[in-house]
């Protein structure tokens, strides 16, 4: 693969001799099973976690909705972010917990393809956060998305990587 070979280590792929961006030719790389799982927050106040738990968000079921909207957002995520590959995304799981602080999301992208789907588990995380935002807005209008971050990635040359510290 031309792309790889002629890059030093540590240098940037998607740029290429001139500086220019560019979509990182993958087509040598072997096809091998990927999955990659980000996490993230939707601070809330307490009206609305109490909403949350009993049901009553004016607009509906909030959950089901951001939960709807992640796993639309990962096959989305080439539309979104310029030099991401389109992938054959074969699973996505959205796991929402309303705790005392607010709503974890954990999002997990699996494909068996040339390149990972982290970003497309990073899109997850947020677009759902963003669709649960949208849902309790007016019930609180401070809510905020924070610390949206990749969790593990497998598969691929460089096998399986786990954050050790956390956000």
């Amino acid at each position: 693969m031309a792309d790889q070979e002629a890059r030093e280590p540590g240098e940037l792929t998607h740029l290429d001799a001139q500086g220019h961006a560019r979509m990182v030719d993958v087509t040598g790389k072997d096809v091998t099973v990927r999955e990659a799982v980000a996490a993230g927050l939707v601070v809330l106040g307490a009206p609305a976690i109490a909403a949350l738990r009993d049901g009553t968000v004016p607009k509906g079921d909030a959950l089901a909705v951001a939960r709807i909207a992640g796993i639309a957002a990962a096959k989305r995520t080439p539309d979104l972010i310029p030099l991401c590959h389109p992938l054959a995304i074969h699973a996505v799981s959205v796991d929402l917990e309303v705790r005392d602080d607010g709503v974890a999301i954990h999002g997990t992208v699996r494909t068996a393809d040339r390149t990972g789907v982290e970003m497309e588990a990073l899109t997850v995380v947020t677009v759902a956060a963003l669709a649960l935002i949208d849902m309790v807005k007016a019930v609180d209008r401070t809510a905020s998305i924070a610390d949206v971050h990749l969790v593990s990635k497998s598969g691929g040359r460089s096998g399986t990587w786990t954050r050790t510290d956390t956000p």
